[in-house]
């Protein structure tokens, strides 16, 4: 029952639509940057972990003298028996490897750390200073998220 003269306003039509399609534009915004955060979530994982195995390959490194203490290259065929720095000038592991030269292995048969490549450059007889150094710089790359070298000195 209604009473005379009294008006009843609902929504017409074209404010229905304009209030979709308001409602369509903010909501597209919305999932845009979430799709932008979701796609990048991982990255700071996989830069964590590429530090982690520079630092790794880095101290290994430079814990071995920078003169080669037996004076010969003899019987020094693979990471497990370099004695110095210069022995490891030119290194470069896909997946990257243990002191030993094996990775690690998942349960599933695949390398702990695939798509990550190590290289390493060793620079003798850097003036530092006025010091000799010789620099060993340790490259990880996991393309196309990471690429940095990670470098190191060690007193002759």
């Amino acid at each position: 029952m209604s009473r005379c003269g009294s008006a009843e306003r609902g929504v017409n039509l074209v404010e229905l639509v304009v209030a979709i399609v308001v409602i369509s534009i903010a909501t597209t915004g919305v999932l845009l940057v979430f799709a932008t955060a979701v796609r990048y979530s991982a990255d700071p994982m996989i830069q964590q972990q590429a530090l982690a195995v520079a630092e790794g390959y880095l101290d290994e490194i430079l814990a071995r003298p920078v003169v080669d203490p037996d004076g010969t290259q003899a019987g020094e065929s693979g990471r497990a028996t370099y004695d110095d720095i210069n022995d490891y000038a030119g290194l470069s592991d896909s997946p990257p490897l243990d002191q030993n030269g094996s990775a690690d292995w998942n349960a599933d048969g695949q390398p702990d750390l695939p798509g990550y490549t190590v290289s390493v450059a060793v620079f003798p007889n850097q003036n530092l200073n006025g010091v000799l150094m010789a620099r060993v710089d340790v490259t990880v790359t996991y393309a196309p998220v990471v690429n940095f070298t990670l470098t190191g000195y060690r007193a002759n």
